[in-house]
């Protein structure tokens, strides 16, 4: 009773604050209209024809041999990577978490954990091309094969699991981290081996976790599009069939109804890893280690997995590093000698270098701070304030994570190349540089939501409450009160939402047109047109545009955000 009286007497409050009301209609209209909309069209396209209701679309597309093996292949590849992802991701996390490494080892597992989300979703498969292609440095020169391809099955999963698997590793470390070590002491007390305390105490702790990780890491993978369309070859999948068949076949309504058996597929998985196995996870892990763990030292066991660890991260590496050199060779895969930096004066004289790193640039800076503060107001609403609708605000806002690149793209062809439902209204965005922006904010909310939902519930709700007794209203209160509290991840935030903006490809790649010039887009270009070292030097510029970009925003929110104040305060 008392619960359901606090309730509607905080409805109350919020219905008499004007500037509240204002901004949760302007969210569920953003919201509606730029995330719901596009998926609701998809679902129009997909089963309405001839005044009424059909399945003829789906028909017609399941009917085709090249669509039902594009998903026979994309759920082979999604589930192999998921595997691979997790094992690799759980190797590290246990390494970092149980074994005495050194410090260079932590700093190694940090920089391999940092480098897939600082740069473009395909440098990996470049490198894969340019080291162990028909014409690779490994394959062809140090040993002597001729007549391998690294294109197809293979050569998908093997980029993708690198890619991934840093996301499995950061997911595990801290359920790891979170495990009692009591627990394992005990059993070890009662004489169990080492293997026999992690396959029945470590291992049992861990499943809800372990399948969170499969989990997200298969949506990634059905979901990639870049990856499958550089080195895929013939090898289709749901998301490069769904490009081909808007720019190839220009079937637009054919494209609409893959489009949503795709998202069909990863809104499943998403529902389970979300409402399903995150909610096990915490029942199973409660609260923190009780105290520090011992570290096994025992060489024995440290060898063999460092060994491991070091091969992965040095290979990891040399992936990386492939894409600098092979910007500094003449002709890849025939001259080696001399380097020299040619390419990356084209990019700048003949391949309009500029202007694509300029739009890139100047797009990804309009909406990242835009994607910071909304994530930030969401995060707010969810987290402090009672309404009706509230559920729908985090649901929409976190949908996104659950809708590929590609099919949020089709989306908007169809929902805004005739206007909404084809009446006009505001068909004036499309091919304009407001709807990049608005994919850029869309694409990156739920990250920053996420943040923003962990920061807010740290916060005790009687500091907001003594600035509302002092006669603050609500947006007050969150300028001057919650939004320097939860600085750091609103800094976070923001970098993050640059980060990916700029290298994003997925959803911008059929939207994009002639009149705006994106790096990613002229890497994936120049990539299919064989011409790999333009492709290396658009690249690397680009990491070290995003790399000095998380470097600059870390010391800025080291040196002058909330932690900084607080340590200074203790």
């Amino acid at each position: 009773m008392a619960k359901s009286q606090s309730a509607a007497l905080d409805r109350k409050k919020l219905m008499a604050d004007p500037v509240m009301v204002t901004t949760i209609v302007v969210l569920i209209t953003f919201l509606t209209l730029f995330i719901l909309y596009p998926l609701a069209i998809l679902l129009v396209d997909s089963f309405y024809g001839d005044g009424g209701f059909t399945l003829d679309v789906f028909k017609r597309v399941l009917g085709m041999i090249t669509f039902r093996t594009a998903i026979t292949n994309t759920l082979k590849v999604g589930f192999l990577v998921g595997i691979l992802s997790t094992f690799i991701g759980l190797l590290f996390a246990y390494v970092e978490v149980y074994v005495k490494v050194g410090r260079g080892v932590g700093g190694l597992f940090k920089m391999v954990s940092m480098l897939p989300v600082v740069s473009p979703p395909f440098v990996l498969s470049l490198s894969m091309i340019m080291l162990f292609g028909k014409a690779g440095l490994i394959t062809r020169f140090l040993l002597g094969i001729y007549d391998n391809s690294v294109y197809g099955f293979w050569g998908i999963v093997i980029v993708q699991t690198l890619t991934f698997f840093p996301v499995c590793y950061m997911m595990l470390k801290g359920l790891l981290k979170n495990i009692d070590p009591s627990l394992e002491e005990a059993a070890r007390d009662m004489g169990a081996g080492r293997f026999k305390v992690f396959a029945s105490v470590t291992l049992p702790l861990m499943l809800p976790g372990l399948g969170n990780a499969f989990l997200v890491t298969f949506i990634e993978s059905i979901a990639d599009f870049a990856n499958p369309m550089i080195i895929g070859g013939s090898y289709d999948t749901l998301a490069t069939t769904i490009y081909l068949q808007i720019t190839g076949a220009y079937d637009k309504v054919g494209a609409a109804a893959m489009a949503v058996v795709l998202l069909s597929i990863t809104l499943l998985m998403f529902a389970v890893q979300k409402y399903y196995l995150e909610t096990k996870t915490a029942a199973t892990l409660t609260g923190k280690a009780s105290r520090g763990r011992m570290l096994i030292a025992d060489k024995s066991v440290t060898i063999p997995l460092k060994s491991m660890c070091a091969l992965a991260a040095a290979f990891v590496i040399l992936m990386y590093i492939c894409v600098p050199i092979g910007a500094l060779f003449p002709t890849w895969g025939y001259k080696f000698t001399p380097l020299t930096f040619k390419w990356f004066n084209l990019v700048f004289t003949r391949y309009h270098g500029f202007e694509a790193f300029r739009d890139s640039f100047l797009l990804s800076l309009v909406s990242a701070p835009v994607t910071a503060l909304l994530s930030m107001i969401i995060s707010y609403l969810v987290v402090k304030k009672r309404f009706r609708a509230k559920g729908f605000i985090e649901a929409v806002s976190m949908l996104a994570m659950a809708v590929p690149g590609t099919v949020l793209g089709v989306g908007y062809i169809r929902g805004y190349s005739g206007g909404i439902f084809h009446s006009g209204f505001l068909q004036g965005i499309y091919g304009t540089a407001l709807i990049l922006i608005i994919v850029f904010v869309v694409r990156s909310l739920p990250t920053g939501t996420r943040s923003g939902i962990s920061a807010l519930r740290q916060i005790d709700k009687s500091i907001e409450e003594s600035a509302y007794d002092m006669g603050a209203d609500s947006f007050r209160v969150f300028m001057t009160v919650t939004l320097p509290l939860i600085k750091d991840s609103f800094l976070s935030g923001l970098v993050t939402a640059f980060v990916r903006s700029i290298t994003a490809i997925s959803a911008i790649i059929l939207l994009v047109t002639p009149q705006f010039l994106l790096i990613t887009v002229q890497i994936n270009e120049f990539a299919e047109k064989g011409s790999y070292s333009v492709a290396c030097a658009f690249a690397t510029i680009l990491i070290l545009i995003t790399y000095g970009s998380v470097l600059l925003m870390n010391l800025f929110i080291k040196h002058f955000g909330t932690s900084k104040q607080i340590k200074e305060a203790a």
